[in-house]
């Protein structure tokens, strides 16, 4: 039987295969178990636990990420409807003028859409640059093999969010300007 030692924090097992990993775990903790006089006051770390950890961490990570893109798009998508809605209060006369002239709601729906993906695509655009800015100030602050990468796939998907994200915030203040009653925005002072 082995005596404790206070000294003695941690050690290190190496098993001959991994088929024979589970049975020379539980013969260790059978004589651990024993020289610690029944009391189980310690832990075994494999290297597949370890991996196990690590795949934990980067799925929060991952759904940290996700929330934090979530909520920039929703800031993004409050910015261009507030822009929209107050593009269509400084032009009421212009879209009364527009009905009046035979200007159908579906038409003035359509051109407030187009204008609110105009803006979305122009920010995304805006956005190419800032993104490859970062990554080469991320590559001159870190490892070189650690660097991030852009791909095409990536980009491709920043954009169609991004008008995406416009078209959804687009579609209130349409639908207000096509709701407009001729007579009624002509008198809009």
């Amino acid at each position: 039987v082995f005596a404790p030692n206070p000294k003695l924090s941690d050690f290190d097992v190496k098993a001959l295969n991994v088929d024979v990993l589970d049975k020379a775990m539980g013969q260790i903790r059978n004589i651990m178990v024993r020289s610690h006089n029944g009391i189980e006051d310690f832990s075994f770390r494999t290297q597949e636990s370890v991996l196990t950890n690590i795949n934990k961490r980067l799925n929060s990570a991952q759904i940290i990420r996700g929330i934090i893109a979530a909520l920039s798009l929703i800031v993004g998508g409050i910015g261009i409807m507030n822009i929209m809605l107050a593009s269509i209060n400084e032009r009421i006369r212009e879209i009364g003028t527009f009905k009046a002239l035979g200007a159908t709601n579906l038409s003035i729906f359509f051109q407030i859409m187009m204008e609110s993906s105009t803006l979305a695509i122009m920010g995304g655009l805006a956005g190419l640059p800032t993104s490859f800015g970062s990554i080469w100030l991320l590559t001159q602050l870190i490892p070189q093999q650690n660097v991030p990468v852009i791909t095409s796939a990536a980009l491709l998907i920043g954009l169609t969010f991004s008008i995406l994200t416009g078209m959804i915030a687009g579609l209130f203040p349409a639908y207000k300007a096509s709701q407009l009653n001729p007579i009624e925005a002509l008198r809009y002072e």
